[in-house]
């Protein structure tokens, strides 16, 4: 692992679980399938500002619900231990998110939020973190477990891990984009190998 620098994770659903319903949310906001940051973003003011609520209020009670995935602790130790940095870049807020790795007693070197920049699948937070790191993208590991980690980090230029439970790896839409497919990070040791090949 000598040549890589730098992991960042996405936070929901790569390193914890929060249980979010989206298919509920878009729901309760009336908004139709697809994403739902850029649908509220395209509304009225008024409109925007009360989804905007219902989805605080949705990240609020997943915070307090939020649970350590498979082998997130033992990968982290391990990162830790090789003093490798840890960022993490997410679509969710900062408030949300600094409560969850506060509850779960996650630690982490940077963070970015949607408070802080252009949101995933925009490359832009992969570069910034880089930047604080002075490490440059391709000694960068991206890790999440939707396209829209890989998009970022492929469009970085670094290097991207895509995890795929609960579908099979090979029948994950688009995962041939990813360099490493993994079903989770219970997958540490197999995700430690790898690293030490490039």
């Amino acid at each position: 692992m000598k040549n890589i620098r730098g992991l960042i994770f996405d936070l929901d659903g790569t390193l914890v679980d929060s249980q979010l319903d989206f298919d509920l949310m878009r729901q309760e906001m009336e908004l139709p399938p697809g994403r739902i940051l850029e649908s509220i973003a395209a509304l009225p003011v008024e409109r925007a500002t009360r989804c905007m609520a219902i989805l605080h209020q949705h990240e609020v009670a997943g915070a307090e619900r939020a649970t350590l995935l498979p082998g997130v602790q033992l990968l982290l130790d391990r990162a830790k231990a090789r003093k490798t940095p840890i960022g993490i870049l997410t679509r969710n807020s900062r408030e949300i998110s600094l409560a969850v790795l506060s509850r779960l007693r996650l630690e982490h070197d940077i963070l970015l939020t949607r408070d802080d920049g252009p949101i995933k699948p925009d490359p832009w937070g992969v570069r910034h973190i880089c930047e604080k790191w002075n490490v440059p993208a391709g000694q960068v590991v991206m890790i999440g477990d939707y396209m829209f980690d890989v998009l970022s980090g492929r469009g970085a230029g670094a290097w991207t891990v895509l995890l795929t439970h609960p579908v099979p790896p090979h029948e994950y839409p688009n995962h041939e984009q990813a360099d490493l497919l993994l079903s989770s990070l219970a997958e540490h040791d197999r995700l430690m190998e790898w690293l030490e090949t490039l």
